[in-house]
């Protein structure tokens, strides 16, 4: 019996040794090789995560696509979707497949496709996929070749794609800035692609990044590889003990972001979107279109109408997403799990990036709590007043950022609570330390 093979909202996915298997994953393959052996000269980036087999069913799809006589590129190491799906637009490849099941459970892997734009594949694409997919299925015939026969024959070729990839991030921002600031980051890679991406970016200044859960963990230690607050109870105890300015935490394929302030407070998805839209208008003096799934925040349309920013809402996913941001030209695109694209960059989420501006919104503003224009205290609206802190950026109380957010009017004071208007949103943080 066939198994179902249906590209979702974001690629094709199953369990492993049931759904998903060496078989299964080769008959997949052939059916986009078909699709991509249309175009003249057809060649594909090939990468993976950190999974349990991952490298291995990479070298399957590896495989059935040079024998197809698609020019094969396969990353050396398991590396963050986003960073295989850039490297489509850096080696002018036809298209990317990625073995990864994202933030799914340890059981799960997957098949993502990604055509010559770097972005979700669109339904007209899936559909196509699907179609040559079922063929295959009927009676048409899976072909392979070996990956040493291959590779000494110049059809696949291994490379790595960090390099380009941090370039890439270099031009969008000021890494520089970031690493002469000296923050103190705790990235929780959660087992997942993005070990070694955060620190390999800010290394080399006054910035210091320290990793957790870092290692190969094909069971993820456990832990659900998915950045919110009850998946990262040891990051959140980090935080919350003192010591870092800023947590940034990707789930296992590294295209979603989850944010932990410095007193160990998690900033949901929905508030890191607005903040991040704040930020690029008036840090970054972006102008420019906003995109954003139906599911998400309001808060980002109160933005909109104080910034004179037009929002696009959308059905969730970024094939929809994507692709109007591309049409639109906008300066960012999210959706409520946490995943965020950003201008001049792939039409598709890269929690790595989104993690690092969020750095870099710190620096700019000048301190974690003063990301809002007022302060409202006790009822009164004072502005922060800043103190230097002990290592060259300045930290003022509050020192807590968003823990809660409202787009209506001002909330209920209590002693304990500071909220902070920030466009015509109020943010809530903790009362000034003792």
């Amino acid at each position: 019996m066939s198994v179902e093979i249906r590209f979702g909202t974001d690629g094709w996915r199953g369990i492993i040794a049931d759904d998903f298997t060496y078989e299964s994953v080769r008959v997949a393959t052939q059916g986009i090789a078909q699709y991509l052996t249309t175009r003249s000269k057809p060649s594909a980036i090939v990468g993976y995560d950190t999974r349990f087999a991952s490298d291995l069913f990479a070298r399957e799809v590896a495989q059935v696509l040079a024998a197809n006589g698609v020019k094969v590129l396969v990353i050396n190491a398991p590396a963050p979707t986003q960073v295989s799906t850039y490297a489509i637009l850096d080696r002018k490849a036809s298209g990317g497949l990625v073995i990864t099941a994202s933030h799914n459970p340890y059981y799960f892997s997957g098949l993502k496709y990604k055509p010559e734009y770097a972005g979700s594949a669109s339904p007209e694409v899936t559909n196509r996929l699907e179609e040559e997919i079922q063929r295959v299925q009927r009676g048409g015939r899976v072909r392979q070749v070996r990956f040493d026969d291959a590779q000494r024959e110049g059809l696949i070729e291994v490379f790595d794609p960090q390099p380009a990839y941090a370039a890439q991030l270099n031009r969008l921002i000021d890494l520089n800035a970031i690493k002469a600031a000296g923050l103190r980051i705790l990235h929780e890679p959660m087992y997942g692609a993005s070990q070694g991406y955060v620190r390999a970016l800010l290394n080399g200044g006054k910035t210091t990044v320290e990793e957790i859960h870092a290692e190969r963990n094909p069971g993820f230690g456990g832990m659900h590889p998915e950045p919110i607050a009850h998946y990262m109870p040891e990051a959140m105890a980090r935080m919350k003990a003192g010591g870092f300015d800023l947590c940034i935490a990707n789930d296992g394929d590294a295209d979603r972001v989850g944010i932990i302030d410095e007193k160990g407070g998690f900033i949901n998805q929905l508030q890191v979107m607005a903040l991040l839209m704040m930020y690029l208008v008036e840090k970054r003096g972006q102008k420019g279109d906003v995109v954003r799934s139906l599911t998400s925040t309001s808060m980002v349309d109160k933005l909109g109408e104080r910034f004179g920013v037009k929002v696009h809402e959308l059905k969730v996913g970024f094939k929809y997403i994507g692709p109007k941001m591309a049409e639109t030209d906008a300066m960012l695109g999210g959706e409520e799990s946490g995943g965020f694209a950003f201008r001049g960059h792939i039409p598709e989420r890269d929690g790595i990036l989104s993690g690092i501006s969020f750095a870099d919104m710190i620096v700019k503003y000048g301190q974690p709590s003063t990301l809002g224009t007022t302060s409202i205290s006790s009822g009164r609206s004072t502005r922060p007043a800043a103190a230097s802190s002990t290592h060259g950026w300045k930290r003022s109380r509050p020192a807590r950022l968003a823990v809660a957010g409202s787009c209506g009017p001002v909330p209920t004071m209590d002693s304990s609570t500071t909220w902070r208007m920030a466009a015509g949103c109020w943010f809530a943080s903790a009362g000034p330390s003792r």
